[in-house]
């Protein structure tokens, strides 16, 4: 690689790098890269800029959490060890406040980390060492599903696979069948119809749907998704809300 990360580098300390900006090409979205690896960092800039990624980035946690405020950016590639604040840290608190796409790329390899990782709002989870060609098609994905499912049309309703969902009337149609949910149920599905196969904990379901009522508990949850699987599956419709073990929920479409 040439020149020297450390150089460009702005101030004292860690700090950040400013995005490299092809004016011949417009961006396909903000990807903010947060590592105390330089070469790691250089390597993914590298991947992400060739595919036309505006690419900022952090090498400690308290300049992250600050970038991640001023630039909104679309997506966030985050180690998990990080100086300052860790990286599963910034991971829960940006998913506290933003549908920001997060990919954790961690150098922690085993199942019950990335358990951890997705439980604490997590789009995805890569490990160390990894092909930057997969880290740049998931970033790619990501970007694409938020895209499509982040906002409601303006005819009020989303579709995410057979399901399809109007907001404005709140109707549900599974495979163009009508059915009939309750308040809760309905709200459930939209938080998942938004975000199809991001992996919800039940405690995310809560604050998402059901206004973080504190008379809701945890396992309250696991019934409203089992009346809605049974309820689409009267109407003929497979099952679409999986379960994944040890962490919560998803739309599986």
């Amino acid at each position: 690689m040439q020149g020297d990360a450390s150089n460009e580098q702005p101030g004292e300390g860690f700090g950040y790098d400013q995005p490299m900006v092809r004016p011949e090409a417009e961006s396909r979205g903000n990807v903010l890269v947060v590592d105390d690896d330089r070469t790691t960092v250089e390597l993914v800039r590298m991947y992400l800029e060739r595919d036309r990624y505006a690419v900022h980035v952090a090498y400690d946690g308290p300049t992250a959490l600050k970038m991640a405020g001023e630039l909104h950016p679309d997506l966030v590639i985050l180690d998990w060890m990080l100086p300052g604040v860790d990286g599963l840290t910034i991971c829960e608190n940006l998913r506290a406040s933003s549908t920001v796409g997060i990919i954790m790329l961690t150098a922690r390899v085993t199942e019950s980390d990335k358990l951890v990782g997705l439980t604490s709002g997590a789009d995805d989870y890569l490990t160390k060492p990894f092909s930057p060609r997969e880290l740049t098609v998931r970033v790619g994905v990501i970007l694409r599903r938020l895209r499509g499912a982040g906002s409601v049309p303006e005819a009020g309703s989303i579709e995410a696979g057979p399901i399809r969902i109007d907001f404005l009337e709140r109707q549900v149609f599974a495979a163009g069948r009508p059915v009939a949910l309750t308040r809760t149920e309905f709200d459930l599905l939209g938080a998942f119809v938004r975000h199809p196969r991001r992996v919800f904990t039940r405690e995310q379901l809560i604050q998402l749907a059901l206004q973080d009522d504190p008379d809701v508990l945890p396992r309250t949850v696991d019934v409203h998704v089992n009346n809605m699987r049974r309820k689409l599956r009267q109407e003929g419709q497979a099952e679409v809300i999986g379960t994944v073990f040890g962490v919560g929920y998803r739309l599986d479409v």
